[in-house]
């Protein structure tokens, strides 16, 4: 008389299976916790030997970096006008074209919110996703044949003597402009409040990334200098990473302070 034994990896299988099933929430921890952990670790882990770096300093003489912990770095960025100036010119730029942004999709959404059709809509959606798709390289230098002097932009408006350099609830606008308020009043107190956190929101990644751009500048820009310029210039072309990984820090501590504004304004709910 023989006997068959069950195979034991099947029923741990069948176990583990449901087990799973059973709690949705370890399942879904095994199955993100991997790629988000790995995240976590690289982005988390450059940051802090940034922050290490940036208490370090560049000896000239020798070309070696000192690894005795000093604030010098941070000194010299404080004292020296350059420094100062390129983080002020970098943030009214970064504040300039997060204002335009705005300004441009403003329009844009209004549009699609209170005239377009669902046809129309779905095709403006991809129009504004498209540009997404393309390089970043390709955009940057459509740009800059844009805004050359005689390019596009320049020949468009030179014969007037100029030169070139989310969706809310539509009802209750209807109800304000019913009740025989303006145009600008709405705008004013129904549309801007409803959508500012949206906005808010949108602003934080075209503000993050103007801020640490330095491709564009380079390209565009004309030799203006900006932080992302000076930082790529002292790790490739100077090689004083201590200086470079200190002046990373301050678009860091600028996003920091906006992360926090945004907060308050309730803008992460619009995430």
């Amino acid at each position: 008389m023989t006997s068959t034994a069950q195979p034991a990896r099947p029923a741990l299988a069948r176990r583990l299976a449901a087990a799973l099933y059973r709690h949705p929430r370890l399942q879904l921890g095994l199955l993100l916790g991997p790629p988000l952990g790995a995240l976590v670790i690289a982005y988390l882990g450059a940051l802090l030997l940034l922050l290490i770096n940036a208490f370090w300093t560049y000896d000239a003489f020798t070309g070696r970096v000192v690894t005795q912990p000093t604030l010098d770095n941070f000194a010299q960025i404080l004292s020296t006008s350059v420094f100062r100036d390129v983080a002020l010119r970098t943030i009214r730029t970064a504040a300039a074209v997060t204002i335009a942004d705005a300004v441009i999709a403003f329009p844009i959404a209004y549009f699609m919110a209170r005239v377009a059709s669902r046809r129309t809509r779905n095709l403006l959606i991809v129009a504004v996703v498209l540009p997404l798709w393309s390089g970043y390289l390709v955009k940057v230098y459509a740009w800059r044949i844009m805004l050359l002097n005689g390019g596009f932009l320049d020949s468009a408006l030179s014969p007037f003597g100029l030169h070139g350099p989310g969706l809310s609830d539509v009802s209750a606008w209807l109800v304000f402009t019913d009740l025989g308020a303006r145009a600008g009043s709405t705008f004013r107190r129904v549309i801007l409040p409803m959508t500012l956190p949206a906005v808010i929101a949108g602003s934080i990644f075209t503000f993050s990334l103007t801020l640490g751009d330095y491709v564009t500048p380079s390209l565009v820009a004309g030799g203006t200098q900006f932080i992302g310029n000076i930082v790529f210039e002292n790790i490739g072309v100077v090689g004083n990473t201590p200086l470079a990984a200190a002046y990373a820090c301050v678009p860091i501590a600028v996003m920091v302070v906006y992360l926090i504004i945004a907060r308050r304004t309730g803008a992460f709910e619009s995430l």
